[in-house]
């Protein structure tokens, strides 16, 4: 490209297009969060709460999910019971409205036959066998794991680029064994990927509080954009944080959470369970990038697609519009819409007219690439040429318009245009 100009110091410069790029990343994720808290609640008591406790699954995998809030119902054991009063299909006021064998839909156990009235009122709710007594619905009002806002997320990132046979991790290269268990991530220390959970979600543009009320889905983004033409450490891990689900206002969509249940038998043998409906926040680990490098056969394509652009831009009328005649098209559309725009065709004499028929088959559609800054971008320090208003692409009721000046004319010619569909006729007008 002649001294490098505009376009070939965006092409080579900016893009890159000298180099060969592998965008086919394999990424590897393992996590581990670490800290403890302590609860006294009635329903279990004294109790601390590690690691093994509050996090789900426990291996430590690119998507994890910590525990912050708990509705317990302790002591359950299969039997008949009534069920609960807020669903709707085990409401009843007669024996009849319970068929018995059959589940109570989003419910919580099976009907007996039985419609349980309390005192002397005329509705009441089905009996169930189910789990006994069934799950309460009560809520906590502030986080039953609040000390959860300091506990630490350790997120260890392997990849590879396998066109260029090149790897790398996002945890600093030592032997120090220290060093993992004193640093935490910071602005300038991204090689120490150990992560304040409070800071995570702050950084997601959440409130700690609030997430850990009713969950939620924070997505922690690691992207690598490396340039192997330089050293190694210089293809350094950026990090990105964002809350994943709806959050923007309290709906029933909003939050996280799923039960799971802790089983164990008395000095009799009978089997009970605790049921426990966790809220919590859910992590998900994504990571992406690419990789460039050096390669002659993208250099040389470049190159010369570049020599060929100058060539055609030197060749270029200053006032393409003079030897331009702007053709006008209109050709049926969807729903009856129409399509009218213009393309470049060579020039009639002054005051003609004609209609010329196209073969192009009619899938082929209209592809108008008019912008305005293309002017001066390809002309570099050139005068652009004149008239260079701005096509207009207005939307109207069946009607879509593209019009174009003496500058549409000149970047159609210049970069093509393919032809309309063959039922379009072409009128072939004059410009100056």
């Amino acid at each position: 490209c002649p001294a490098l100009t505009p376009p070939c110091r965006w092409v080579f410069l900016v893009k890159k297009g000298y180099q060969e790029v592998d965008t086919s990343l394999h990424s590897s994720v393992v996590t581990k969060v670490k800290g403890v808290a302590y609860t006294n609640t009635s329903e279990l008591g004294v109790r601390l709460w590690d690691v093994a406790d509050y996090v789900i699954p426990p291996q430590g995998e690119n998507v994890f999910f910590i525990v912050t809030n708990l509705v317990v119902t302790p002591h359950q054991q299969q039997g008949v019971c009534a069920e609960n009063e807020h669903i709707p299909d085990g409401r009843c006021s007669q024996d009849s409205d319970c068929p018995a064998g059959v589940p109570v839909k989003a419910g919580n156990g099976v009907k007996t036959g039985r419609c349980l009235l309390a005192g002397n009122s005329s509705r009441g709710t089905c009996e169930i066998f189910a789990w006994c007594p069934v799950e309460t619905r009560s809520k906590p009002k502030k986080p039953l794991l609040g000390d959860a806002e300091d506990f630490t997320i350790y997120i260890k990132n392997f990849i590879h680029f396998p066109k260029f046979n090149f790897s790398k991790t996002n945890v600093l290269d030592t032997k120090d064994t220290t060093l993992l268990k004193s640093c935490h991530f910071g602005p300038k220390n991204h090689y120490c990927p150990i992560f304040r959970l409070g800071s995570v979600v702050r950084w997601a543009g959440s409130s700690f509080e609030d997430i850990a009320l009713e969950g939620g889905v924070i997505g922690i983004h690691i992207e690598w954009n490396c340039d192997l033409d330089k050293p190694a450490s210089e293809c350094n891990p950026h990090y990105a944080f964002s809350r994943l689900d709806h959050s923007f206002e309290k709906s029933v969509s909003t939050g996280y959470n799923f039960r799971f249940a802790k089983y164990y038998r008395d000095a009799a043998g009978v089997e009970f369970r605790i049921l426990m409906k966790a809220y919590g926040i859910r992590f998900d680990v994504l990571v992406n990038g690419k990789a460039g490098k050096f390669n002659i056969i993208p250099t040389v394509i470049n190159l010369a697609s570049g020599v060929a652009l100058m060539s055609a831009v030197s060749t270029a009328p200053s006032h393409p519009a003079s030897y331009l005649g702007l053709s006008q098209c209109q050709l049926p559309g969807p729903h009856g819409s129409e399509l009218l725009g213009f393309r470049a065709w060579p020039a009639a004499p002054s005051g003609s007219d004609s209609s010329v028929p196209l073969s192009e088959p009619e899938s082929t559609r209209l592809e108008l690439w008019i912008w305005q800054g293309w002017a001066g971008f390809l002309w570099g320090q050139r005068s652009a040429p004149e008239p260079l208003a701005p096509s207009l692409l207005a939307l109207k009721e069946g009607r879509t318009m593209c019009n174009g000046l003496g500058f549409s004319a000149w970047a159609l010619l210049t970069f093509g245009a393919r032809p309309f569909p063959a039922r379009c006729r072409m009128r072939r007008s004059h410009q100056t």
